[in-house]
């Protein structure tokens, strides 16, 4: 995997690592939380362990046990759960200007590990260090530390969650930490307009089914962010044409 064709493979793997270490701090209990729910809502518990494995997928898998546990039909619970999963669509179109290079095993694999807070360290290390042929190993790194840690707290959420008091709350630490690692990033105009835009909306849309609310708030940033960008580069553009 480490050739000596590319030199900073290893440089750039053991970085995402390290970037995703402090992660766990939420991802840990989260996936305890998983394992627990999952046997809560009446998965077994090798079905709740491979939903981990296969889906991996921390909001979705909730969705998904929330509504199987209430008997919702398949077609809807299938529904739901992929309306959740729409934001690694645009995940993935922002990763692929940095991807698109690779083979298609390489995509399909980075796409796989590609969560929210992979996404958001290691979109943080590409637009932060010059383009390189190894920078997609940051992201196989940190994507590969957040599914290691994802799969032993699920199991230790399976094997331990009947002895966790319930009124310990372990889910908190998700979004604060999400926010952590999001907040550094926005350092210009358009990427804070569209950060505080689709905050707001999430706010307004709380109230949807099927969690819709998700998808809203995130076309809703893609769109402010897009919008105020295109609109200072204009204005920039203008002041520069001036004598």
């Amino acid at each position: 995997m480490f050739s000596g064709k590319n030199k900073g493979a290893l440089s750039e793997f053991l970085a995402g690592i390290k970037d995703g270490l402090p992660l766990q701090l939420a991802v840990i209990p989260f996936g305890i939380v998983f394992g627990m729910v999952g046997l809560e809502a009446g998965l077994t518990p090798l079905q709740t362990f491979f939903m981990s494995s296969i889906l991996f997928g921390g909001a979705s898998q909730i969705v998904f046990t929330q509504l199987y546990a209430t008997g919702t039909p398949f077609t809807i619970l299938v529904t739901t759960v992929s309306a959740v999963n729409l934001r690694h669509i645009l995940y993935g179109l922002v990763m692929s200007e940095y991807l698109r290079h690779l083979p298609l095993y390489w995509r399909i694999l980075l796409g796989y590990l590609l969560t929210d807070e992979a996404f958001a360290i290691s979109h943080l290390r590409f637009t932060q260090k010059h383009s390189s042929d190894a920078m997609h190993y940051h992201l196989l790194g940190s994507g590969l530390i957040l599914w290691s840690c994802w799969q032993i707290s699920t199991l230790i959420g399976i094997i331990a969650g009947p002895t966790i008091p319930d009124n310990f709350q372990l889910g908190f630490a998700v979004p604060l930490t999400f926010i952590a690692v999001v907040i550094p990033s926005l350092t210009r105009f358009p990427q804070i307009f569209a950060g505080v835009s689709s905050g707001t909306a999430a706010l307004i849309f709380q109230f949807l089914p099927f969690n819709l609310w998700i998808i809203i708030s995130a076309i809703c940033g893609i769109i402010a962010g897009t919008a105020s960008s295109y609109l200072m580069d204009s204005r920039d553009t203008k002041t520069e044409e001036k004598p």
